[in-house]
């Protein structure tokens, strides 16, 4: 880590008990290295906020295949993005309702735009994006 700066931070007995406790759960070695983690993760969830370049990530879509013809509009956009995606993973969950796994490599702006087109379209039920870069992506 070049360049590094102490900051101090005011806390709450109420929101430090359990902060410490979370990061004995996880085995930080101390509480800079997870409010480093925890900005890092803020900053990937954020878009715009840091996350540029290359990177991968993971997005669930939970859907009914019988609604609108949905199962065929979701299937024409992911042919649209083949060279991101790298690898989808369909489960019948039952009668209705299809899980669907898409694992996206590339730009994280493109995965992004990719990300909302899909849980956006009607009848996708709920959808969740998860980006993971490297240090060197976060500005």
């Amino acid at each position: 880590m070049s360049g590094l700066t102490r900051i101090g931070v005011s806390l709450d007995e109420e929101l430090l008990e359990p902060f410490d406790e979370l990061c004995r759960r996880r085995g930080y070695f101390n509480r800079s290295e997870a409010i480093r983690d925890l900005i890092r993760k803020a900053l990937v969830e954020e878009p715009g906020a840091g996350a540029r370049g290359q990177g991968a990530s993971t997005l669930t879509l939970l859907y009914d295949h019988h609604k609108n013809d949905l199962a065929r509009r979701l299937t024409r956009i992911q042919h649209g993005e083949h060279d991101i995606i790298t690898a989808t993973l369909h489960i019948h969950l039952d009668h209705n309702n299809c899980l669907e796994v898409l694992v996206i490599k590339g730009e994280t702006a493109r995965m992004r735009a990719l990300a909302d087109r899909l849980i956006s379209c009607t009848g996708v039920k709920n959808g969740a994006f998860s980006l993971i870069l490297t240090g060197q992506n976060l500005a």
